[in-house]
């Protein structure tokens, strides 16, 4: 089961992780909340990360520290 978050406005959004290479080749892997369950979704939030809520409402991952 993938790892939600609801938000103040009780909406739900579900962790992903996606590995990117970037210009210079080096890979860097992300983290992102979507509204659906898709490829690459994680059933627990990262060693060292904690979730927060933005202004707007949107989930984000911070490094825990």
């Amino acid at each position: 089961m993938a790892y939600s978050f609801t938000n103040s406005k009780d909406r739900t959004y579900f962790l992903h992780r996606k590995d990117t290479t970037l210009k210079n080749g080096r890979t860097q892997t992300i983290y992102f909340f979507a509204k659906e369950i898709k490829d690459g979704s994680l059933d627990a939030v990262p060693d060292g990360y904690v979730v927060s809520e933005s202004r707007n409402g949107l989930p984000v991952l911070k490094k825990a520290g």
